[in-house]
């Protein structure tokens, strides 16, 4: 059986992965998915101590975690189709040029 540290180190492996994606990428949907690698290693956290503590809740805050994500996920790509509709790019740097 896999021990619950296992799963944490995992975790933060993922965590450290994202936010590192998040720091360096200038593309936006990298950026993107660097964030719901971000969200999805915190979930495998949520799922590891509920499992060490025989404990529900944990499996509860993942659910509402995956139901942001997937709002995110709607909200999040509109937003970089609009972009890349007006500026024919995704590049990170170029959107603070933005005018009007």
């Amino acid at each position: 059986m896999v021990q619950t540290e296992a799963f944490v180190m995992l975790s933060a492996v993922l965590f450290v992965m994202g936010t590192l994606g998040v720091l360096v990428r200038r593309n936006a949907i990298l950026v993107f998915m660097s964030v719901e690698l971000m969200l999805n290693a915190a979930n495998l956290s949520f799922v590891a101590f509920a499992k060490h503590w025989q404990n529900l809740d944990g499996h509860l805050f993942v659910f509402f975690v995956m139901t942001v994500a997937a709002a995110e996920v709607a909200v999040g790509l509109a937003l970089i189709v609009t972009i890349f509709r007006s500026k024919q790019s995704i590049d990170i740097d170029e959107l603070h040029q933005m005018e009007g």
